[in-house]
């Protein structure tokens, strides 16, 4: 549902935002109306402000992407048709706000530097691998990687799965190659929650109360692994070193937001230990706004069911665009003003 708000504008917004989603909202739509149009765009029957008009998406403009990365991102989606966000045309949406943070960066020539200063690890990009040494939605088998069909993971579809928003693979300072898998959040209150949790599907047996240990050891407890044959269970049994924590939970950890965060390092791990694997190391961040405190919660939650390993981290886009700001480069102070002026960091 919507409602009509006034201050100094009237505002089509969704109900039940938080107070930093209704600020960068407010924000967000004046600068849409400043830089692209005024015309609201609809969903499900109703105007919002903040989503683009349908003409955009019929048209594929994108008018809310950095301008000098479209030819890129065209070039990318030709080797890696990686599937747009059905809120890709919000001008909230993470998938948009993560590509207007990583490929101009990506394709600079300081992005070693860059990236250096926000990880101490990375010595270079490895461009020979994935696109230039990036991947947008990536799930394993992008590019014909050798974990086609339903992924690594057991759980790829054409419209679900477990995929992080982008891959960057890089070289160390012992020169090996490594792979850091980063989820990217906005204005989200909330990272994906399980679905087996709710699904219809459930039977009995399927018993989400049951603690961490007694889910791996009796897997069949988790509708994942008994109908829908996902290796999520098989995965985390394997890497009980890293979930060490797990006895502070009364019931399953994952029902929560915490599932994304747990299927993203599932992901990193499986791909560490596949036989064809060339990445010696992955691991897994979440980058977020700033300003969004919502995920906290989780996240904390997170870093103490894994003791803290180092293995998952947490960034703010503005270390990015700090990092950014200290080349002192021409072309990069102009992404960084947009950037800025865009999302409010």
């Amino acid at each position: 549902m919507a409602y009509t708000e006034k201050t100094d504008h009237y505002y089509k917004l969704p109900t039940q935002l938080n107070p930093f989603q209704k600020k960068l909202y407010r924000h967000l739509i004046q600068w849409k109306w400043h830089h692209i149009t005024t015309e609201p765009g609809i969903a499900r029957g109703r105007e919002y402000d903040a989503i683009l008009p349908d003409h955009f998406v019929q048209s594929e403009q994108l008018p809310h992407i950095y301008p000098t990365i479209l030819d890129v991102l065209a070039s990318h989606r030709k080797m890696n048709d990686f599937r747009i966000h059905q809120h890709f045309y919000h001008m909230a949406s993470s998938q948009a706000a993560n590509i207007n943070l990583f490929l101009p960066l990506l394709h600079h020539p300081e992005v070693d530097t860059l990236f250096r200063s926000i990880k101490p690890d990375f010595a270079s990009l490895a461009k020979d691998h994935l696109d230039q040494g990036y991947c947008i939605e990536y799930w394993g088998g992008n590019f014909g990687g050798g974990h086609g069909g339903k992924g690594i993971l057991g759980d790829k579809s054409s419209m679900a799965g477990t995929d992080s928003d982008i891959a960057i693979a890089y070289l160390n300072y012992k020169g090996e190659h490594c792979l850091w898998l980063i989820e990217h959040k906005l204005t989200e209150k909330e990272f994906t929650e399980c679905g087996a949790y709710k699904s219809k599907g459930r039977r009995p047996r399927h018993d989400c109360t049951q603690r961490f240990s007694e889910i791996a050891t009796n897997k069949n407890l988790c509708y994942y692994h008994d109908v829908r044959r996902f290796k999520y269970w098989e995965l985390t049994e394997q890497h009980r070193n890293l979930f060490v924590q797990d006895n502070l939970h009364k019931n399953c950890p994952f029902k929560g937001g915490m599932n994304q965060l747990w299927r993203n390092q599932l992901l990193g791990l499986a791909i560490e230990n596949s036989q064809d694997n060339p990445y010696q190391n992955v691991c897994f961040s979440v980058v977020k706004h700033p300003k969004n405190d919502a995920l906290d919660a989780t996240i904390a939650s997170y870093k103490e069911l894994i003791a803290y390993n180092p293995k998952f981290s947490v960034h703010n886009s503005d270390e990015f665009v700090s990092a950014a700001h200290a080349i002192s480069d021409p072309e990069l102070a102009k992404w960084v003003s947009w950037y800025r002026d865009l999302y409010q960091v």
